[in-house]
This record gives C-alpha cells, structure tokens and sequence, in this order.
C-alpha cells in the first residue's frame, strides 16, 4: 500500500476521532449538568455492562474479519472475501442475539446484584436491543478497514454520533424529570437508535463495494482451512480476552464506587467520585489520541499483508516509526495535562476533583497510549494469545488491590492502582513486541530526550504565565496561550535535540 493512501487513510480516521471525541467531551458536560455527578457515575455503571455486552456481541470478529481479508487480497480469491465477510456476519448475529436474551431477561438481577442499584434495570433493557447491530457493524466495519475504505467506516461513525445526540437531546429533559433511571433509559434509547442507524449504512457501503473487489489470485484452492475455522482461530483468543478483561473490568467498576462509600460512608459520594474519574477526567485524557487511534486500526491490514509477504523489514520500520511518533506526541500531552489540570477541569467540568484526576493521570499518559498502539500493532503480527493473558493477569490484580486498598484508601487507593497496573500492562506488552521482532527500542530517542522537552517546556510556559501580561487576563486565553506556548517550545526542542528530523518527516510522508 502506498505512503500516500496510508496517510490519507490516517488522516480521515484522525479528523473523524477528532469531531467525534470534541462532541463526545461537549455531549458529556451537557449531560453531567442534565444528571449531575451521581447521575453520570450510575451511567457509568450502566456503560459497564453495555461494554460487557457489546464484547461478547462483537466476538472479537472485527480484527478478524480484517486481518483474513486483507489477507486474502494479497493470495487469496473476490470469491472467498465475500465467504469470509457472510460467515462473520452469521457468527455475529447468533451471539449479538443472545447476547440480547442475556441482558434483557436479565436487566433486574444485573441491576440489583451486580450494580446494587434497581434504577439501571430499564436502561439495560434498552441497550440489549442494540447488541445485535453492532455484531454487525463489528464485521463490516473489519471488512472497509481490509478494503483500505477508512471513508466509510468514518462517515459511519459520524452518522451514529449524530443520531445518538440527536435522540438523546430531544429526550434528556421529559425523561430526567421522572428520575435518574428515566434519564440513563433515554441515554440507552438514543444508543441504540444510533447503533441500528450506524450498521444499516455500513452495510449499504458494503454492498457498493463489493462488486469492486479484485484479488491477486484465482486460484481456489489456496485457502483450504474453512472459514468459520479460520474467524475463530483469530478471533477466539481475541474474544476471550476482551471478554475476560471486560468481564473482569466490569466486577472492578462495580467494586470500585463501592469500595469508595466504605471509605467515605456516602453511597452517593462513592458514586460521584467515580463518576468524576470514569466519566469526566479520563475521557479527557484519551481526546488527543485521535492520530494514533486511526494509526493502531490502520496498521493491523497493513502488518498483516506484510507478514503475509515475509517482509519483515518494513514490518520493524512501521513499527518503529510508530512508537517513535506515539512517545512523542504522548509526552507533549501528558505534559499538557499536568501543567493545566486544574484550569481544565474548572473550565469544562467546573470541577476541582477532575482536575486532580487528571494531573494524577498525566504522568500515565504516554504509558496508557502506548500500550494501546502496541496492542494493536501485536494483533496485526498474530499475537493474540499473548494480550490475552496480560490482560486477565492484569484485571484479576486489580480486582484483588481494589478489595484491599480502596477501602482504606479511597480514590486515592484506586488511582495507585491504575498507575501499578498501566506500568505493569505496558511492560508486558511492550516486552512481548520486541521478543517477536527485530524492533530498536532507542531510550534516548523515544524517552530521554522528549521527557527532558516536556519537562523544559512545562517549566518556562509557567514562568511565562507568571509575567504581569497574563495576570489580568481570562482563564482561558491564559490557559490557550499556555498551551499554544508548551506546544511551540516543545517541538522545537524536539527538532534541537535530534528526535525529529525535517528529512525523516519527508521519507515518512513520501
């Protein structure tokens, strides 16, 4: 595939993550004033076993469809890519639908054993129905991404977002006035509207592109493994993980607003906080990672045809050029955050609690992007296996310090946690990468250099503010000018210090 598709590819998927994640943080303020703390922590809850749910749906059947399919564009045949996309479509549907029957039938013993709290029983309800389409979505989804049609899959999402506000925005009001439960129901009625209207688009794109598909290959012997066999074989172990890890990750969400009410003797300050940290400071955290969430699903089609190929070479230098791209961005929005936490959370949340959460979660930042693009880039190499078991290793752990230290600790116990268990994931993972590949992991390059930048940066931009100029202006001009300033003194340190180059940008970019 050419630089230029690739990058263009990578540039509709990160403008897209970009629109969606600025109406996603706006959307969430819009809320958190409609519901309150109390309100979006209960969401929260709900969301965990709306992500529970869409795990098993999904199956794992996206990375699958995509890495057989990009395969199969390479040396396979038009007549087994479109094999491989109905097969998928039929697994999904089967478990999208019971994975309905689960949720739905069993909303009011979820809502009262598992949340503890009976006012999540109608909004789970609702969100059963949505499971089915996004099996769905998940495998045309995984199909555009293989057919190098990042376009579609973004307008896709576009769409979805739209209907969901849309929906919700004409709802919120009349529902949230007959409580909380009515207010997250009109949540999951607009999550499921935007669903459904997502995967009936996705499947119209589809169809349009089907007739286009032209393979290297005629011959149809070449894959002689079936195909369900082939889906499962890939998807299987991604599935257990995301499973397990989801499944473990939900007992933890459900423990941690818990464990805080223990420390506090409050329910609803157990619920407000976690609200605070979950539904607030960290999606404010993962906003900037627009660029290298568009490169993480790009770079499964584009490392597994090159596995294919045996070309190794160009396998390391994408890899390598990646991670050098994902320190540096990381590190300068790290800083960002731990320079500017309270300012941020003041100005959007009016928040001092989001603030600390953030300024706490700063330092984790290049850890938790990192670890997200390795993950990625392991599936791409067919290392599925391996995140399974760090990810369960990694939940059950959590679990286990969640029961011991937030009881005693509070907040404060669970964000010691998160920093322990982002270090020990990323450790793991980022292990695994270089014992499979050849990849250079240059300290220097990669972490010395842009921590010393960030650091630089970080210390005269507040000394800058400091100056009589900015005494007297707005919050958030000096907050914008701040930043606009860190930004500016951190890249050209950047360029000084040898980490980028004017020529390597060229190379990358031609």
């Amino acid at each position: 595939m050419k630089h230029a598709v690739f990058f263009k590819n990578a540039a509709v998927l990160t403008v897209t993550s970009l629109i969606l994640r600025t109406i996603g943080i706006f959307f969430r303020i819009f809320l958190s004033g409609k519901i309150g703390a109390e309100g979006m922590g209960l969401y929260q809850l709900i969301v965990s076993i709306y992500v529970l749910g869409s795990t098993f749906a999904t199956s794992g059947i996206s990375t699958a469809v995509t890495r057989l399919i990009a395969d199969e564009m390479v040396c396979g045949t038009a007549r087994t890519v479109r094999r491989i996309l109905y097969r998928a479509i039929a697994l999904s549907l089967l478990i999208g639908l019971l994975s309905t029957a689960i949720i739905f039938f069993g909303a009011d013993l979820i809502s009262t054993y598992w949340i503890r709290d009976v006012r999540a029983a109608p909004a789970l309800r609702m969100l059963a129905f949505s499971l089915p389409s996004m099996g769905v979505s998940s495998c045309l989804r995984g199909y555009l991404i293989a057919r190098r049609k990042a376009s579609d899959t973004s307008y896709a999402q576009l769409l979805e977002q739209v209907v969901r506000i849309g929906v919700i925005v004409l709802l919120i009001d009349r529902f949230s006035s007959a409580g909380l439960a009515s207010a997250c129901l009109a949540v999951m009625i607009g999550d499921t509207v935007a669903e459904w209207t997502s995967c009936a688009f996705l499947a119209l794109r589809c169809r349009l592109d089907r007739r286009h598909v032209i393979t290297t290959s005629t011959d149809h012997s070449i894959r002689a493994t079936p195909v369900v066999r082939r889906l499962l074989s890939i998807a299987a172990p991604i599935t257990a993980g995301r499973y397990l890890n989801t499944a473990l990750r939900t007992v933890e969400n459900l423990l941690v607003p818990n464990s805080i009410a223990r420390f506090t003797g409050s329910a609803e300050r157990g619920l407000a906080q976690f609200g605070a940290l979950k539904g607030m400071a960290l999606p404010l955290v993962f906003f900037p990672a627009s660029f290298l969430s568009a490169l993480s699903t790009l770079l499964i089609p584009e490392i597994s045809s090159a596995n294919a190929l045996h070309q190794h070479g160009k396998i390391n230098r994408a890899i390598e050029r990646t991670l050098q791209l994902t320190c540096l961005s990381s590190m300068l929005i790290g800083a960002v955050f731990f320079a500017f936490s309270q300012e941020i959370g003041l100005l959007l949340y009016n928040s001092e609690d989001v603030g600390l959460y953030l300024a706490v979660l700063a330092p984790l930042t290049p850890i938790m992007y990192a670890e997200s693009i390795v993950d990625g880039i392991l599936k791409g190499l067919g290392q599925q296996v391996s995140s399974l078991k760090y990810s369960v290793l990694d939940s059950a752990l959590r679990i286990v310090l969640i029961l011991f230290l937030v009881p005693r600790m509070g907040m404060n116990g669970f964000l010691l946690i998160m920093v322990l268990s982002n270090l020990l994931t990323s450790f793991l993972n980022m292990r695994r990468l270089l014992k499979v590949t050849t990849v250079t992991w240059r300290w220097g390059q990669f972490v010395v250099f842009p921590v010393l930048s960030a650091a630089t940066a970080v210390t005269v931009t507040t000394l800058l503010l400091r100056l009589p100029i900015f005494l007297n202006v707005s919050s958030i001009v000096s907050t914008i000018s701040g930043i606009l300033c860190m930004c500016g003194l951190y890249v050209s340190l950047l360029f000084l210090l040898g980490c980028l180059r004017l020529s390597e940008l060229r190379k990358t970019l031609a």
